[in-house]
């Protein structure tokens, strides 16, 4: 029980007291209870109140087969740790009446952007195999510093690491697991925006590559140093990085796959407006 994630002081002894822990037979499950290897015991918690992101998740695309939403900033695409309820699952599940819907991929909370989901279990891996085995044509963009001296385009090769509990990734010695394409699609004012073409998919790879390159995406709480966590409800200064394009064949129908954000960086259409969000 020292394991229930993010259990204060006597929450597990209160549930055990309102005969919250039950057994497969549907009986409370007293504390004292002794221990008997592969015992089951079900629960379920209060979640604690989140507060609603304000922003539409657009789908983008619906058929029998795969729903595309196309995410806001700030929307975690499926629950974890604090996030639930708001989540771009949980909505889609709700709105669209779809219990079965799953995630094929997913998108970091700050990122906006496609997202596929499926939404019958039984074609949930033929989805997830296309992103599994880099059959997905993915293109973001960004909005970072402009560095006249950054030679572009270039590939980007490098090994990232993530450590589990440390929320930055870095990048160390050692044979490449992380390939971006890295192109400049225009720049004014000192600002570029970046078309990203990733080959791979580690964590927070897009922001760690761009930070590598000395031009680290706007807005970015991590990159080049994590800066003080952003308070619930804060939603100023969104990251500047946008999941623009998926492409794939279907692994179900067959047909051709096309789709693409209709979603704007707002320090690129606004830089102004942007800018004036204070931190």
């Amino acid at each position: 029980m020292a394991r229930l994630t993010g259990a204060g002081p006597g929450t597990v002894e209160a549930m055990f007291d309102a005969g919250l822990f039950v057994g497969a037979d549907g009986r409370a499950v007293d504390a004292r209870a002794p221990y008997r290897p592969g015992m089951f015991v079900w629960f379920h918690r209060e979640l604690p109140a989140e507060p609603p992101v304000p922003f539409p998740l657009e789908v983008v695309h619906r058929d029998e087969h795969i729903v595309v939403a196309d995410k806001p900033h700030f929307l975690a695409t499926t629950p974890r740790g604090s996030h639930v309820t708001q989540t771009a699952l949980a909505r889609l599940r709700d709105e669209l009446g779809v219990p079965a819907l799953t995630a094929a991929h997913r998108l970091d909370r700050l990122t906006a952007g496609l997202v596929l989901f499926t939404v019958r279990p039984e074609e949930r891996g033929a989805y997830q195999t296309l992103f599994r085995d880099r059959r997905v044509h993915k293109e973001y963009e960004a909005v970072a510093p402009y560095d006249p001296a950054l030679a572009l385009p270039r590939t980007v090769r490098s090994r990232i690491v993530k450590e589990r509990g440390v929320q930055a990734a870095r990048e160390v010695e050692g044979e490449p697991n992380a390939v971006t394409r890295v192109e400049l699609a225009g720049h004014r004012d000192g600002l570029g925006r970046y078309r990203l073409l990733p080959e791979t998919g580690q964590t927070h790879q897009l922001r760690v590559h761009l930070n590598a390159l000395g031009v680290p995406v706007l807005g970015d709480p991590l990159y080049p140093e994590v800066t003080a966590a952003v308070a619930p409800g804060d939603f100023r200064r969104p990251l500047q990085l946008l999941a623009r394009r998926l492409e794939f064949t279907d692994p179900v129908t067959g047909a051709r796959r096309a789709f693409a954000s209709g979603r704007t960086l707002s320090a690129w259409s606004c830089p102004a407006g942007w800018a004036g969000q204070e931190p």
